[in-house]
């Protein structure tokens, strides 16, 4: 049975469960989530798809499951790839994820989307500057781990590494310049020349450029 993931282009939390799943070699295509449009906040969506009014979803026969980590960890325990090789790596990368999703994606998903998808004049400069602060503060601790590293986890792609690349091929600004963070930098490169990689514009339908 194929895989459905509700998601949609500029969502790096969608992207974080589209990569796993192409990489993961699992049958699956993408339903498109209009989220700017309100679709995740309508009644039909929030009772037929999510509950809790996100994206992405994953649905498996007669199965939602919601959360990027949740997603990403349903493909690890189906596909048999990126979970990690023993008990030790598959603790290390759920400590990954976590701290991806509280201090890195948090931050940047909610920068991006004030930098970029508010009118100029909503923009709440003072909040923007306080997360980006934060945003370098997780760059910093993820450039320094990766020194001397391929992956973040082990010799080879884990969900701590398609967890915490969510947000980082954007090519919309909110605060992150590759070139600042060579080790980081690096390790993206090593990512998306990784047979099947695709951008998040290439691999979920959604664009700012279907709103311009």
């Amino acid at each position: 049975m194929t895989l459905k993931l509700h998601c949609f282009g500029e969502s790096g939390n969608s992207y974080k469960a589209a990569l796993a799943l192409e990489l993961s070699g699992l049958d699956w295509e993408p339903v498109f989530v209009d989220f700017f449009n309100g679709q995740t906040r309508t009644p039909d969506y929030r009772k037929m798809v999510n509950e809790l009014g996100e994206a992405p979803v994953l649905v498996d026969g007669d199965r939602c499951l919601s959360q990027s980590g949740a997603i990403q960890q349903f493909i690890a325990d189906r596909s048999g790839k990126f979970g990690g090789k023993d008990e030790a790596e598959r603790y290390d990368v759920l400590r990954w994820v976590l701290w991806d999703n509280h201090k890195l994606s948090s931050m940047a998903g909610l920068t991006r989307f004030l930098v970029n998808f508010l009118p100029e004049d909503k923009r709440p400069k003072e909040v923007i500057a306080f997360n980006q602060g934060r945003l370098k503060a997780a760059y910093q601790v993820l450039d320094t781990h990766l020194a001397g590293r391929d992956w973040i986890v082990g010799d080879g792609i884990t969900n701590a590494d398609l967890s915490c690349c969510g947000y980082l091929y954007y090519p919309e600004p909110f605060g992150f310049d590759r070139a600042d963070w060579p080790n980081i930098d690096a390790w993206l490169t090593r990512l998306s020349e990784t047979p099947g990689w695709k951008h998040p514009y290439d691999l979920m339908p959604g664009n700012p450029s279907d709103r311009a």
